[in-house]
């Protein structure tokens, strides 16, 4: 049971940071710093936008938007945060 949460807690470690990429990458695409031409960067972009998109649209359902910011992503991070303190001190302790 122990192995099976601690890839769960790797699991959402690496959405977390699947997340910050996708940011990072929205923002440098908005900027004009990269570009879809670039067959990488369009391939990487299909990537993370994939992995994030299915998590991400609920959530943008139900959260306004503020002037054009997309605040979905905090949200994301909030839950994957809730999520592993959860697993962390209600599961952990007591999985043998």
């Amino acid at each position: 049971m122990l192995v099976l949460l601690e890839i769960i807690m790797i699991v959402l470690t690496l959405y977390w940071w699947v997340a910050i990429i996708m940011i990072v990458m929205s923002w440098l695409l908005n900027f004009n710093v990269i570009n879809y031409s670039n067959q990488f960067v369009a391939t990487i972009w299909r990537i993370v936008d994939g992995l994030t998109k299915p998590v991400l649209d609920p959530i943008r359902r139900f959260v306004p938007s503020f002037g054009g910011i997309d605040i979905s992503p905090i949200i994301l991070f909030i839950g994957i945060y809730a999520l592993q303190r959860v697993i962390q001190i209600y599961l952990m302790p007591y999985a043998f």
